[in-house]
């Protein structure tokens, strides 16, 4: 090991990510820890090949030290995990003329995350949008002619174009819900809030909609039951998750709402039983847009974001949700949250 070396191996293992030097036949000189993470079978003085199977990156490096220019080349990881890399390879000249190579591979995995899913929000959107704004427009058209003197057709057009405004003005107000929340994700919520007393408060509001739906709501909720929360944003992770249970978990069903201690936490359960959900919808269900049956949904006026803005609250109260469910045995939602202590305040 010649003199510079000692201090090129101190610089590549104080790197954050994994970055590895390469010397004469593209053994491996030195690795950092991020970089045995991502390759645990790399070992110094063998062949980088033998743990880094990417054509393209090996295909980079012998361009890199042909014209000895740096080369950025992304990396698809299949395996374990699917993952993307952003691979810098650059020709490193030690005091003696020895060409190596240092290739620093940054994961942007994450950034891929949140571009695709910024794009499939906008996306979802204006579809979610359009369909009423068309709607709109042609029962407009129609007024404006066909339909101009007919009373009948008038009543009745002014009753589809209320609904569908209605539609749009709920997906605003849930577009712009979520949005606040996110801004304020990383702060947690302090204030002292009686679980119990919020949620019989939704129970009470919603209970004129399960009468019409023939459902009985069964309440069993323990008294003094104090978190850590923000009350009007609990109140909509009730009003959501018993509204879902009145409108989908099954006519003339009964559906039990509870509220109690658990080990340590405060536990926020809604059991329905209806139809339930099949396994493979359940990871999926949290995301916006995403329905089980986007006809139902939308023709019970839902905006395929209620369960995306409960998940996105319960993470800024630091709690968790769980949701278990087998096909014909109904629904459990269950809402972990952090109990009030006198030391919080």
């Amino acid at each position: 090991m010649n003199q510079a070396l000692p201090a090129t191996a101190a610089l590549v293992a104080s790197l954050p990510f994994p970055t590895v030097l390469v010397g004469l036949g593209d053994r491996v000189i030195v690795a950092n820890a991020a970089a045995l993470v991502l390759f645990p079978g790399l070992r110094p003085g063998l062949p980088l090949a033998l743990s880094l199977r990417a054509p393209d990156v090996l295909d980079a490096m012998v361009v890199s030290r042909r014209d000895g220019s740096n080369h950025h080349v992304l990396w698809h990881e299949r395996v374990p995990l699917e993952r993307v890399f952003d691979v810098h390879v650059a020709p490193v000249n030690d005091i003696e003329g020895s060409a190596m190579l240092v290739l620093a591979f940054r994961d942007l995995t994450e950034l891929r995350r949140v571009e695709r899913m910024r794009v499939d929000f906008v996306a979802n959107a204006s579809h979610e949008l359009r369909t009423p704004l068309a709607s709109l427009i042609g029962f407009i058209e129609t007024l404006q002619g066909a339909a101009r003197e007919d009373s009948v057709a008038r009543e009745r057009f002014l009753g589809l174009m209320h609904e569908q405004a209605r539609r749009m003005a709920r997906l605003v107000d849930d577009l712009l819900s979520l949005s606040r929340i996110e801004q304020t994700l990383h702060l947690q919520p302090a204030d002292q809030v009686d679980l119990g007393d919020v949620v019989a408060y939704i129970a009470d509001t919603l209970s004129s909609m399960a009468n019409q739906q023939g459902v009985t709501l069964k309440l069993d909720l323990a008294d003094g039951v104090l978190v850590r929360g923000d009350r009007d944003e609990l109140a909509r992770v009730a009003e959501n998750l018993i509204e879902n249970a009145i409108k989908y978990g099954g006519a003339a069903g009964d559906v039990t709402i509870g509220v109690t201690h658990i080990n340590h936490s405060a536990l926020f359960s809604v059991r329905d039983k209806g139809p339930g959900i099949a396994p493979d919808h359940l990871p999926r269900l949290t995301e916006r847009f995403y329905r089980v049956d986007a006809g139902e949904s939308r023709s019970k006026g839902g905006t395929g974001l209620g369960l995306a803005i409960v998940k996105h609250i319960v993470a800024r109260h630091r709690g968790r949700l769980d949701i278990d469910s087998k096909l014909g045995r109904g629904a459990t939602f269950n809402v972990y949250l952090p109990l009030f202590r006198p030391n919080d305040a």
